[in-house]
């Protein structure tokens, strides 16, 4: 536990951490005018259709920019069959905005174990904690899940009954991991609207760009003797062409040929400078003892040389953005190693340093994931800080969040200098902790800030 006894470094370090709050606030208010200005830019261009009657919503909430993506396509199909269009992220929502439609569409994920994405936070708290009636009005929801979670698509149900609770006719489409059935559907509907409102039958849907066949170069185990399960670095180049262009904190989505209808994300751990595509897996175990389909294939069903088709995707909530010019405090365990090591790389490319990692697993005997490169950044002062957490250490068994907790002056010194958060690994344990130290540390009003901000952004599964 931390002590908190007044001390003069502690009462400088609590008027250092006022005056960071004080220019928190004033960056998020800079960084909502953008924000504001962008997407009134971008509602005028897509109200530009048919003025007959009031614009159709399209409100989405993504983890990933699945959801943001297939809105924003949703919104241009209507939008070139003559529908004035409302686009909205949830968290600009309000309620006005509902009352000023009589139609509305929702693409909304869901992540962890049924929760909003960390964006949707302020509608959840601000609209779905409110009564508004709604007669006359219709929705319709595509939910964004994954099956294998117990709680699937359990926001976008959530959204679906609270307008039903309304007096709104709301109806609900499921899509599990992007299936193709459901998304067909949804175009469907989309057409039979724009058709009801427009008389148009709309133009088709643009395609996402085509996965692009990847070369296994390597295939290394991390951590050899592990009790927990093997993780590999694998190493990718495309099978022919130049190397394609992504940014830190992007995924790539692939199927297996054991399970082709299902696609997976996975965090890149390299940037382009680096002159290969690499990912960290772990070795998944299924309930029975199989492994699992995804991971199986990568760790172990594939050959060295073999090819697999993979689509690189923007993962607009979890890049550097507004944060590139940032101290960044990078927070994760496990696999979401990957993630972080890529912001590490993109920023010691453009000759930052000042960043700090704290990084959780099991033995540091056998699990220090990627070792000899985050020493590497240590000794030549391209990393600030390495903390690491070990939870099956004989002498001091620790997590990330108890880490973190211990290092409670640093992280209110890091956020008044300005410091954005990642964090990255398990929601369940990880994630939840360290948002609950956080907001012990820095206050929930502080940390709600940070996020509305950008400051304080999450890739967690």
């Amino acid at each position: 536990m931390i002590d908190w006894i007044a001390s003069p470094a502690r009462i400088a370090g609590a008027a250092g951490l006022v005056a960071g709050y004080a220019l928190l606030c004033s960056g998020v208010a800079a960084r909502l005018w953008r924000q504001r200005r962008a997407e009134r830019q971008e509602q005028l261009a897509l109200q530009a259709g048919s003025q007959q009657g009031a614009p159709v919503l399209v409100a989405y909430a993504s983890q990933t920019g699945r959801a943001e993506a297939l809105a924003h396509e949703t919104a241009r199909v209507l939008h070139a069959g003559g529908c004035a269009v409302q686009l909205r992220p949830v968290q600009a929502l309000r309620l006005a905005d509902l009352q000023a439609c009589t139609q509305s569409l929702w693409l909304l994920s869901t992540t962890g174990e049924g929760d909003a994405p960390d964006d949707a936070l302020p509608f959840v708290r601000q609209v779905l904690e409110q009564a508004q009636p709604l007669p006359g009005h219709s929705a319709q929801v595509l939910a964004l899940g994954d099956s294998e979670y117990a709680a699937f698509c359990a926001f976008g149900l959530r959204v679906q009954q609270w307008l039903q609770q309304q007096g709104a006719k709301a109806d609900v489409l499921c899509m599990d991991n992007g299936d193709e059935a459901s998304l067909m559907a949804w175009q469907g509907q989309t057409a039979e609207l724009l058709q009801a409102l427009t008389g148009q039958a709309g133009e088709g849907w643009r395609q996402p760009e085509p996965a692009q066949p990847w070369v296994l170069r390597r295939r290394q185990l991390l951590n050899p003797g592990s009790q927990g399960s093997p993780v590999y670095l694998l190493d990718w180049q495309p099978q022919s062409g130049a190397l394609p262009l992504w940014e830190s904190g992007d995924l790539v989505s692939l199927a297996v040929p054991a399970d082709p209808q299902r696609s997976r994300d996975y965090s890149i751990a390299s940037v382009p400078e680096d002159g290969q595509l690499q990912l960290l897996v772990r070795q998944s175990t299924r309930a029975d003892g199989t492994p699992g389909l995804a991971s199986g294939w990568l760790c172990e069903g594939m050959a060295v040389g073999d090819v697999l088709p993979m689509r690189l995707r923007a993962h607009s909530g979890f890049r550097l953005g507004d944060n590139a010019e940032r101290p960044l405090l990078l927070i994760g365990n496990g696999t979401g190693l990957a993630g972080l090591c890529s912001h590490i790389r993109a920023r010691v490319a453009k000759g930052r340093s000042d960043q700090w990692l704290v990084f959780g697993e099991r033995h540091p005997d056998q699990d220090a994931l990627l070792d000899a490169q985050l020493q590497q950044w240590l000794a030549s002062g391209q990393l600030e800080h390495l903390d690491r957490a070990w939870s099956r250490d004989a002498t001091d068994p620790c997590y990330v969040q108890q880490l973190l907790e211990r290092q409670a002056q640093r992280l209110q010194v890091w956020v008044a200098r300005g410091a954005a958060i990642y964090v990255c690994g398990s929601q369940q344990g990880m994630a939840q902790g360290v948002d609950a130290v956080l907001r012990q540390v820095l206050g929930a009003p502080a940390v709600d800030a940070l996020a509305l901000a950008g400051r304080y952004r999450r890739d967690v599964y």
